[in-house]
Order: C-alpha cells, then structure tokens, then sequence
C-alpha cells in the first residue's frame, strides 16, 4: 500500500511537471535607460499565458519596493504556437505607460525574446529576458 501511494504521489507530480508551459517562470527584464529592470512572473491565466510585475530594481541591483507597478499585468491573452513562439497578446511598457500587440520567442529554457509592435507590426521593440528560476 506505501509503495502505491509514493509511486501515486510521483506520478501527480511528473504529470503536474509535464503540464507545466515552458515558458513558465521568473524573469528578468532588460536595463532601462537609467539601469533600472523588472522581475515579471509568466504563468497561465485561463487558457492564454500572463505575466505579472513581480519585483523592481535600480541600477545597482537594488530592490525598489516602493515601485508603483508592483502587481501590475504586464502581458496577457499570449497563445502558445507552437516551437517557443507565441503570439496574440498584448504587452504594456511601463517606461512609456503604452500598450502593445505582442510575441515572444523561448530563444532556450533561459532566454526569451518578447516584442511589442504597433503599427499593425511593422514598427516593433523588443528586449531578450533572462529566467531568474
């Protein structure tokens, strides 16, 4: 019976592990103008991806817990399409308070490569984050 339920118990776990977007996770943005970058949590929401503003610091590596965007959406309605890309979501750029259509490519497990675009995407900016975990 113990050996039913550990094996039971690592299998949930596998199965959780497997369900589980690659994309999921921590991770950092790029330095602002001044040095300062984000920390954004990407993880379902619904049947899109989403991610959240986790955490802010300055150029010094220091944490701003006072940053007024701490919480905040930063991306949503993003559809996984298949080979690390997805697409169809919005981003908002809080250095310019602009919200833009989005894409993103998981370059590797810890690169990813988000875009926002206006102009019916044929003016784009985009940074490569790094997975903090």
């Amino acid at each position: 019976m113990k050996s039913t339920f550990i094996a039971a118990a690592a299998f949930s776990v596998l199965s959780t592990a497997a369900l589980a977007d690659p994309v999921d996770g921590l991770w950092k943005t790029e330095p602002g103008d001044v040095g300062n970058y984000l920390h954004v949590s990407i993880q379902p929401c619904g049947s899109a991806i989403c991610g959240t503003i986790d955490s802010a610091f300055d150029a010094s590596g220091n944490q701003s817990l006072n940053y007024e965007n701490l919480g905040k959406q930063m991306i949503w309605d993003m559809q996984a399409q298949g080979d690390g890309a997805y697409g169809g979501g919005k981003i908002w750029a809080p250095d310019r308070d602009k919200t833009y259509s989005s894409k993103m490519q998981l370059d590797s497990q810890n690169k990813l490569t988000v875009k926002g675009c206006a102009a019916g995407g044929l003016i784009c900016r985009g940074q490569t984050w790094t997975r903090v975990q």
